[in-house]
């Protein structure tokens, strides 16, 4: 019998995860590294130190939920038909993203570097198809959706297969990885394309030169989709949830005490000479990743399986203020970096607390009640208004 009864608990992790990626790009123009869009002139290690632990496992959460999100929606239909549906809710607002979300965030950049023309006058520079940062063509924040609707595309005839009575035998051995915490067995793969890869090919969301990263979330999403496919995974997870939590919690623990005693390769003060001690350092951050993956999985499916008047609500808006979020914040950034006398603090709590306000009410005020932006930004096709939604609308 197949498990097509919606899950609340992946709902409110769902939700829980856009928090947490609101949370840290609004960290970002304030951390003390390099990278980001746009930087204030102070920045603060410890909001980098905040990031750095978040920036562990807040994609890897959000693949896996996607894993789910992906058996639910190939219910009662062929591949053929779920790549449809994933085309509907993925790439046409990737594509929307691209030439409408995206280009204000390259634009402030540009101000931010000395440019002196208007948005008008600016805007057809994205049309020569440039990429960034060289032009004006980018995905940005949205490389999740990019990457999410190649794996549905990709997996498809995989997902088709588990979903389907054929793949009983299958079921029945991933059956035997309920006992005990030989549901953990599921990271090893993980681990080790992290050890062997990351370093060589570090991350860089371009997809072309991103090898490494691009088949490591691929990982947490066939995880999600096979915990799903075989639900005693998921009671086993929720059983092991306190193991999961403390090796999620020793590892980050262990891993910042190499770190903040410069005890790391490259460092003058690693001890080591052969190359494997290396690959066993760099597989302590998917340890870290995929503990607090299942003990988040864990606790939530123990204490978030239960419905909430706003939960509705809140589930529907999370995909379309996931892809709206950071342009706001860039947008914010870029007029608040220069007040010279207000605190790093009270910068990253404005742009915190007016991302969000202004992010939802363009959702509820401009997206929410239109045909055209809901499809623009991922939503089912308005209908009448109820007070649960059906296992497929589970986005993206």
């Amino acid at each position: 019998m197949k498990n097509t009864e919606r899950q609340t608990y992946l709902d409110w992790l769902r939700i829980l995860s856009i928090a947490g990626v609101l949370f840290f790009h609004s960290a970002m123009p304030f951390v003390a590294e390099d990278g980001w869009h746009l930087k204030n002139a102070e920045t603060s290690n410890l909001l980098m130190e905040s990031n750095f632990f978040l920036h562990l496992f807040r994609m890897p959460l959000l693949f896996f939920i996607s894993g789910t999100v992906s058996y639910y929606m190939m219910q009662k239909r062929s591949a053929v038909t779920f790549i449809g549906l994933r085309f509907r809710r993925l790439f046409i607002p990737l594509l929307a993203g691209m030439f409408i979300i995206v280009p204000p965030q390259i634009y402030m950049e540009r101000l931010a570097s000395g440019y002196q023309g208007n948005f008008w006058s600016w805007y057809p520079d994205v049309f020569n198809f440039i990429l960034y940062p060289k032009g004006s063509f980018s995905w940005h924040h949205l490389w999740f959706i990019a990457y999410l609707f190649i794996y549905d595309i990709m997996l498809a005839p995989l997902f088709s297969w588990m979903s389907a009575g054929k793949s009983e035998t299958f079921k029945n051995l991933l059956e035997s990885l309920t006992r005990g915490k030989r549901v953990y067995l599921l990271i090893i793969p993980g681990v080790i394309w992290y050890a062997l890869f990351s370093r060589k090919y570090p991350e860089t969301n371009d997809l072309i030169n991103d090898g490494g990263y691009f088949i490591y979330w691929i990982f947490f999403l066939l995880a999600g989709f096979i915990c799903v496919v075989q639900p005693k995974l998921m009671d086993s997870l929720e059983r092991n949830r306190r193991f999961a939590l403390t090796t999620g919690f020793l590892a980050i623990m262990f891993l910042n005490y190499l770190r903040w005693n410069k005890i790391e390769p490259g460092n003058q003060d690693w001890p080591f000479t052969s190359h494997l001690y290396v690959y066993l350092f760099d597989a302590i951050k998917p340890i870290v990743a995929w503990g607090w993956v299942l003990a988040l999985v864990g606790y939530g499916k123990y204490y978030l399986n239960r419905k909430a008047s706003a939960l509705n609500y809140m589930n529907q808006a999370a995909y379309p203020f996931y892809i709206l979020h950071q342009t706001v914040i860039v947008i914010l950034v870029y007029y608040l970096i220069p007040l010279q006398h207000e605190s790093i603090l009270s910068k990253y709590i404005y742009t915190l607390g007016f991302t969000f306000f202004i992010t939802l009410l363009t959702y509820h005020l401009l997206i929410r009640p239109f045909a055209l932006t809901r499809l623009l930004f991922g939503m089912k096709p308005k209908t009448p208004i109820s007070n649960q939604l059906a296992p497929d609308e589970y986005i993206p």
